[in-house]
């Protein structure tokens, strides 16, 4: 951990930092040298983080610095809820996948986040959560996967839906670091308490916001098949090494066993999508076993920890 000038942020690798934010990270990416000199911002965290977020870029690369571009792995409340206040602060363009814009510019929500696939009180408090879309506007800028970023010349884009439509991770060969988003993630986040405290768990996406279990199984081994090294994920400590390419590799050979609920909204039929949003959400039905954790687990946990979370993705 790096603490400087009040400011408290991890090394990922060279080049790359990271800031948890309640219970969710984002990363700030550096050219190498020989590359213009730029760095851009992934993700936008919760929303109230905007000024720590600003403290950290000022911390790294200099009093009023500003990234060339802000780069979102997807578009869910906990990965842009500082957007509009860093956009007020920095006149830069946000990329995303074409297939995550609607949720970006107004056009369609997210589907309803899924409570019957169990795991904990983050999983119980998911209905909470924004699922209405940003409008950002012409500050929005679709990514062409084939073509990259510009402002992030050696860094691949990979489409890795699954846990939304147009979700997306970022690549870099040189090192083989890995910004996976929430394709896979380095703790379990359907518990408050891993992911507050960060427990370091290889798991799945998180189970109650991933809509397609099917493109989550091919995104998990289309990113273990690129061994990476390093992986940077959007909640979860950074993993690394061996660790990581064992615990990668066990996950994308068997996912359905480690990765899916048993149950859920979206198990067996996913919510389906296009250009414009989506267009078919399956109808949920809530199990009596799982209406009885519900009461239970929720009671257990307190209102205290269930109010701080809210108020990070509200």
């Amino acid at each position: 951990m790096i603490s400087r000038d009040s400011v408290k942020y991890f090394q990922v690798a060279q080049g790359v930092w990271g800031m948890k934010l309640v219970f969710v990270n984002i990363y700030m990416v550096a050219n190498r040298k020989g590359f213009p000199k730029r760095w851009v911002l992934i993700d936008a965290g919760p929303k109230g983080c905007a000024d720590k977020i600003i403290a950290m870029a000022e911390s790294i690369f200099g009093k009023g610095a500003h990234p060339s571009a802000i780069v979102l792995t997807h578009g869910h409340s906990d990965h842009t809820g500082s957007l509009p206040e860093l956009l007020k602060h920095w006149n830069v363009p946000v990329y995303a996948h074409p297939l995550e814009i609607p949720f970006l510019t107004g056009r369609s929500a997210y589907p309803p986040a899924d409570p019957a696939v169990g795991g904990g009180l983050m999983t119980l408090l998911s209905p909470l959560f924004r699922r209405e879309p940003l409008n950002l506007g012409r500050r929005i800028k679709a990514i062409d996967v084939d073509r990259g970023i510009p402002e992030l010349p050696e860094w691949k884009v990979i489409h890795t839906p699954g846990h939304s439509p147009g979700h997306v991770s970022l690549f870099l060969p040189f090192n083989t670091t890995l910004i996976a988003g929430d394709a896979f993630l380095t703790t379990k986040p359907e518990s408050a308490i891993y992911a507050l405290k960060n427990i370091k768990k290889l798991s799945g996406p998180p189970k109650y916001m991933t809509i397609d279990w099917t493109d989550a199984k091919k995104s998990v081994k289309k990113l273990a098949a690129l061994q990476p090294r390093i992986a940077a994920t959007g909640h979860g400590p950074v993993m690394r090494g061996r660790e990581l390419q064992t615990a990668l590799t066990k996950l994308a050979e068997n996912f359905e066993r480690q990765a899916v609920p048993s149950e859920g909204r979206y198990v067996r039929r996913p919510a389906l999508a296009t250009q414009n949003g989506i267009v078919y959400v399956p109808p949920f039905k809530a199990s009596k076993k799982m209406i009885l954790a519900s009461v239970l687990i929720g009671t257990a946990a307190g209102l205290l920890v269930a109010r701080q979370i809210q108020k990070a993705v509200s």
